[in-house]
């Protein structure tokens, strides 16, 4: 396999883009993406103080740690956070643990963010006619994501992803794993840390996961699916 088709492998395409990307200089291996809206912008679904605060406090703690571990084998600074999630394995044990919790908090991350948007639309082209063949269409779909996403212990995640056979699939994680690193590549995911949303819907998880439904950015979505399966 070539280095090319390995990043298409877990995810890093033209369209879809890769998940995160670095600027040509930077200070540090990894930097904070930015929000790419207005804190308030999915109002009334997910309201702008736990926006500010899950990208601008937790997600950025995410990063910094990232970089902090990163700095005792500077050698895995150069390789994209895509390919340190598919790759732990290499990882020096001294840091694996730290890497893993943190790369996978700035990856997850910088794909919930990807993946939300105020009036959210419908999917469209080859991913509509997917989901109707996979789970029956949009509304199968949203029935069986949210039982995975309400189904998570504690922290996780849920997510929509492809398998290596390009197979649609709905799964969850715990913590800050996710599916890079089974080599399988995300299109869509919710965060049910409650940080993301406890400070509107306290303990209410499943009154959020209805709500993170009307922002999901199904444009990006099937944009990244249909880059991958070509």
């Amino acid at each position: 396999m070539t280095r090319r088709e390995y990043l298409k492998a877990i995810g890093v395409t033209a369209a879809g883009g890769a998940i995160f990307s670095r600027t040509a200089v930077a200070a540090e291996p990894f930097t904070l993406p930015a929000l790419g809206y207005p804190f308030d912008a999915l109002e009334p679904y997910i309201d702008a103080q736990t926006m500010q605060i899950h990208h601008d406090r937790h997600h950025a703690a995410y990063v910094n740690n990232l970089n902090k571990a990163i700095a005792q084998s500077p050698e895995l600074g150069s390789k994209s956070i895509e390919e340190l999630m598919a790759s732990l394995s290499s990882v020096p044990e001294t840091i694996r643990t730290a890497v893993r919790n943190n790369g996978g908090g700035h990856i997850n991350h910088s794909l919930f963010w990807k993946v939300l948007k105020k009036s959210g639309g419908k999917p469209s082209g080859e991913l509509a006619k997917a989901l109707d063949s996979r789970f029956g269409g949009l509304s199968g779909f949203q029935e069986q994501f949210t039982k995975a996403a309400l189904g998570v212990f504690g922290s996780g995640w849920a997510w929509l992803t492809l398998d290596r056979d390009r197979n649609l699939a709905i799964e969850s994680t715990p913590n800050q794993d996710n599916p890079w690193m089974d080599r399988k590549t995300p299109l869509l995911v919710i965060d049910v840390w409650e940080h993301a949303y406890y400070l509107k819907y306290q303990n209410r998880r499943a009154d959020y996961v209805a709500a993170w439904h009307n922002v999901v950015n199904w444009d990006f979505v099937s944009a990244r699916y249909r880059e991958l399966i070509s």
